[in-house]
This record gives C-alpha cells, structure tokens and sequence, in this order.
C-alpha cells in the first residue's frame, strides 16, 4: 500500500537544509548536469505557461537523476512586479516521486528552496571567479533573493563592507533592519557597485540596472534576475566585454535577455570549470547568468528529506 505523500514547509525546508551540506552537493550535481550523461541527467529546458492578466508566468522544472533514483519538478509561479509591490515575485512548490511506481513521496515549499539553492550556486560561482583579495560585495535588490545571498556570501567569504541599493529606500531600511551584520545603503546603482569587487543583482528588473562603465575591471557579477528573454539587468557593454559563465548554456540561450538582446557568447557552464574542462579567469571582468535548474531543486529536495529521514531514526 503506497504511504501519503510527506508534507513539508517552509519552517522545516529552512530548518533541515543547510549551506554547509548544500554547497557540495551543488557542485556535484552541476558537474553531473554538464557532463550531458543522459543516463546521469535528464532535464528538459523550463516550461513556461504565460498568465498574462497577472503579469506573469507558470514555469515547469521536471528532472531525473538515474543513477540517483531521484525524480521531481518544481512547479513555480514569477512575475513582473512593481518595486513597491508588496505581492511575492514568486511562489514554488517542489514535488518528489518515486521513479519506480510514479506515486508522489512528497510535496515540499519551494521557496526555501528556490532562495538557498540560487543563492548557493552564486556562491560557487563567486568561488571559482571572484578576484582574490575581494574586500567590497554590492547587492543590488532587497527582496528574498538578496537575503539568501547576504547571508550564504557572508558565511563564506570575509567582506569588509556590504553594499546594498534598491529603488525603493523604504526596502534598503528594511533589508538592512532584517539582516545580522552591518550594510552600507546606498542612493544608486552606480554609488553601490563602483569599486565593488562581487556584485549580486537579484532585482524586479526588465531593463538594465547595470551598466558596465561602472564596473570595476576584473569584478565578478553574479546576475539572478531577468529570467525571461525580453527582460534585462545588465547592459551590452558588460555582457560583451565580460567573460560569461552560466549554469545552462540551453537555458541562458533561450531563456536570458541579457544573453541573447546582447549577443554575448557563454564560455563556459560552473559545471564545466568544476570539472576542470574550462578554465576559471579570475584576472578578467567575469559574468555568471544565473537561470536556476529543475537538478538544483532535486538535489535540494532530495537533501531535505534525507536530514527529515535522518531526524526521525530511532537513536
């Protein structure tokens, strides 16, 4: 007799999954994914359904991980929102299956997820492209996103200052009051990344908030938002002139307006560079256009109900 699906929110999702476990387990699956073993994984690009009434979009992320016996999708809704907007700009649920006989074993928040998962990968690429010696992270966005990578970057890397911008002053008090160290609010874009030497944009935006004259020469920029083909953070100057790094070289080509209006050429996916295939240029201006993969939320799920597991076990 098949067991009831496990529910699990959002409270659990953040108590049980954490960085330190989450990181590696990344890497690895993102060297999986660039491998392009079908056997290892099986991950079609997103399906996106446009709800254009809201401003929106449903988006389908199904993947299976043979050898793993891991099968699930995320099932997310984004939108377009207003800087003020106080609605979400997005909501996500993860459901696992079991591969065998197709039941669902669980049905889990995807938002936890969705924000450690991004925010994890963004670290690893920081990791691998930062410039040595990186004093100066700009955050640019006050939302969820920008919450989960103040605090994953701050874990892992010691900055001597933190800049955050947004176009709303009201958000840039709040973010600073919801976070546990010190942030440098900043009046602009350009006063938050010049010098910076990461910056994270995870902004509402569909046209460009990051221009490359402002960017100081071999900075990394980890870029989270635009996740649509017609919308833009980042300018042409940057994009062309930096040395693009992505998760999904299909995903940021069909995917990404900052790849595709610009024209840029992806190098490399962090897969590739994590499995030494493609070179790492610490020493050049570097770009990683973050679109988020169906194998992050598998493996993110997969983590959770494995520590779940764990925590129930007789002692």
């Amino acid at each position: 007799m098949e067991k009831s699906p496990v529910l699990v929110g959002a409270d659990e999702v953040e108590r049980l999954l954490r960085y330190e476990d989450l990181i590696p387990r990344l890497e690895w699956a993102l060297v999986k994914f660039s491998r392009k073993v079908r056997s290892e994984v099986i991950q079609p690009n997103r399906s996106v359904v446009p709800l254009q009434k809201h401003n929106g979009f449903l988006g389908l992320m199904p993947v299976y991980m043979e050898g793993e016996g891991i099968l699930s999708t995320k099932v997310v809704c984004f939108y377009s929102r207003a800087d003020d907007s106080t609605l979400p700009a997005t909501q996500a649920t993860v459901l696992v299956f079991d591969p065998e006989y197709g039941n669902v074993k669980a049905v889990m928040d995807g938002g936890v997820i969705t924000a450690m998962r991004t925010a994890a990968a963004s670290v690893i690429s920081a990791k691998l492209l930062m410039p040595a010696g990186a004093k100066v992270l700009a955050i640019l966005g006050t939302g969820e996103q920008a919450r989960s990578h103040y605090k994953v970057f701050t874990e892992n890397f010691k900055f001597k200052e933190v800049r955050v911008w947004s176009r709303s002053r009201e958000r840039v008090e709040m973010f600073s009051s919801s976070v546990s160290g010190p942030v440098r609010p900043c009046v602009s874009a350009e006063e938050a990344v010049r010098g910076a030497d990461v910056i994270v944009t995870v902004t509402r935006a569909v046209e460009p908030v990051l221009f490359g004259h402002w960017v100081k020469p071999g900075a990394h920029v980890a870029a989270v938002g635009a996740c649509r083909p017609h919308w833009r953070e980042l300018d042409d100057k940057l994009m062309k002139e930096a040395v693009v790094y992505v998760d999904s070289r299909e995903s940021a080509t069909t995917e990404s307006g900052d790849v595709i209006l610009s024209g840029a050429e992806v190098f490399a996916e962090l897969g590739e560079v994590l499995d030494g295939t493609k070179p790492a240029f610490r020493d050049r201006t570097t770009v990683f256009k973050s679109l988020g993969l169906g194998v992050e939320d598998a493996v993110s799920a997969k983590l959770v109900l494995d520590q779940r597991e764990a925590a129930e076990r007789p002692v």
